[in-house]
């Protein structure tokens, strides 16, 4: 009998701050009604892994508190030991933004740690790359069928004469013409495009395929000598035929690059998480946030994100802004994710998922409190809105929808080399320019997806391992990733999600 089925024996239930008057339940399968605790808590019903359970008498429209912070109020009366339904949960109020605490944390700077690096590769502009990839831009969607054939013909055909290359990826998307190209939040999905094309494991070599007559303006991409438009090709043939040639040419000069020690001052990493559960803000995130602020000590730059995954726990950013701009920063981009979303007629309600709910996050303020624990303990030195590149280092902010393809792109746009995703629930998700290391909430996740999860953070909620040990295990793989020494499940697979624009703007 492994150590888990032992620990799965034993009733345990996590309580996370000493205000709490909820807990929620480890064991796999949930625990049923007379369930008694070691400290003399007895279930009075059945209740799932991963939910609520009442710790105390809790009365109608008294706070209901975890985190030490209210996630709702008691919409009834909830007796201790019973399972603390969502439906029994009315959502709190977001915090105000016009009333927030900035740049009011003052605690001490974690010791920095020298000494640290990766194999990547430098690029002439003095960026780094951890990949050797050659990306090939679309400005259309009308390209896309084109393209994909010409790459699946380069990866047959013309990338093994170049073994110093990874991949040939084709940048598709479903932007470029039909939209109304001069509305005001254009700007966003057109610099994204921008940006991802210039995206450090490139190398520096762009070559960007457009139509002839799309809106999105090849030149807004990449100078003449990258660009070719398949409108003055004559017949799909020669189109494919130039697409290889103008690709080969590329491939010659990257399979040039070699890696070498570079410094982890140089690194870009993103963090994110999806199929998100109760477990997510005691085990995963938590760990991951001790890599981060690993990394931002080692140098780094770690962004993370999600604007709808953090509004409800921006009282506990704001706080930790370098100064006050960069907090004002921050509550601008919720105020526009604000006004986004009420234009849509919609509201932070819409998130969690059915399958967050199901693992137990009840609504969107008790996520959000579990997602910023990713975020380490740093101060936050920046804010990129969407669609920009970095340009700070240390802890930043990239304002994302919570959608995890849309936020993967705009991380990608940001400069980010590689994604820590936590997942509780699971998800196959990756990108193809950037390694995507998966770490689980749950040990039974772990044994299920054996073949696409990475690290394990389950072990945190069983005690066989500590926050800190998982963060250690976690900041070495991604070095070890970086460096090209190990290689994440997802990529071994070769599967990866399609980039998807964050567009704002109408479509005409």
């Amino acid at each position: 009998m492994d150590v888990h089925t032992k620990v799965n024996d034993i009733p345990l239930y996590i309580k996370v701050h000493e205000n709490d008057n909820v807990a929620i339940i480890v064991n796999l399968g949930g625990l049923k009604q007379g369930t008694a605790f070691t400290c003399g808590l007895e279930l009075i019903e059945f209740v799932p892994q991963g939910h609520k359970v009442a710790l105390f008498d809790i009365e109608q429209n008294q706070p209901i508190i975890r985190y030490g912070e209210i996630i709702g109020y008691a919409l009834s009366s909830i007796p201790t030991g019973s399972w603390v339904k969502e439906s029994l949960i009315d959502l709190p109020k977001p915090p105000d933004l016009e009333h927030l605490s900035i740049a009011s944390r003052k605690n001490e700077p974690l010791p920095p740690l020298d000494g640290y690096t990766f194999e990547g590769y430098r690029n002439t502009n003095g960026t780094a790359g951890i990949k050797n990839i050659l990306g090939i831009t679309t400005s259309v969607q009308c390209v896309t069928g084109v393209l994909d054939y010409a790459v699946e013909k380069i990866k047959k055909d013309i990338l093994p004469q170049y073994p110093n290359v990874h991949d040939v990826v084709a940048l598709n998307h479903a932007y470029g013409c039909g939209v109304a190209i001069g509305a005001p939040e254009a700007k966003i999905p057109i610099r994204t495009i921008q940006h991802i094309a210039v995206h450090p494991n490139f190398g520096g070599e762009v070559l960007v395929v457009g139509l002839g007559c799309e809106k999105l303006v090849p030149d807004q991409l990449s100078g003449p000598s990258n660009i070719l438009s398949l409108q003055q090709q004559p017949g799909f043939e020669a189109m494919v035929s130039e697409i290889c040639r103008m690709a080969e040419v590329r491939l010659a000069k990257l399979n040039e690059r070699r890696r070498e020690t570079i410094p982890v001052k140089d690194l870009v990493v993103g963090l994110q998480c999806g199929g998100s559960d109760a477990f997510s803000g005691v085990t995963a995130n938590p760990a991951i946030g001790y890599a981060a602020d690993l990394l931002v000590r080692a140098g780094a730059t770690v962004m993370f994100s999600e604007v709808t995954e953090v509004r409800d726990a921006i009282h506990l950013l704001t706080e930790r802004a370098v100064n006050e701009e960069v907090g004002r920063s921050l509550i601008q981009e919720m105020k526009w994710y604000d006004d986004y979303l009420e234009k849509g007629e919609a509201d932070r309600s819409a998130n969690p998922s059915p399958g967050n709910k199901k693992g137990g996050l009840s609504n969107v303020v008790e996520k959000s409190l579990g997602s910023v624990v990713k975020s380490g303990t740093s101060p936050i030195s920046g804010v990129i809105p969407p669609g920009e590149r970095a340009t700070e280092k240390g802890l930043l902010f990239a304002a994302t929808p919570a959608s995890d393809f849309v936020c993967g792109t705009l991380q990608l746009a940001a400069g980010m080399h590689l994604q820590v995703f936590a997942t509780g629930r699971g998800t196959p998700y990756n990108l193809s320019m950037a390694p995507v290391i998966k770490v689980s909430t749950r040990n039974s996740l772990m044994e299920e997806w054996k073949d696409l999860i990475d690290i394990n953070a389950g072990t945190i909620a069983t005690g066989e391992a500590t926050i800190e040990e998982v963060g250690w295990e976690l900041f070495h793989f991604i070095l070890d990733v970086a460096s090209g020494r190990k290689q994440t499940w997802a990529d071994q697979w070769g599967i990866s999600n399609d980039l998807t624009l964050f567009n704002p703007a109408p479509i005409t």
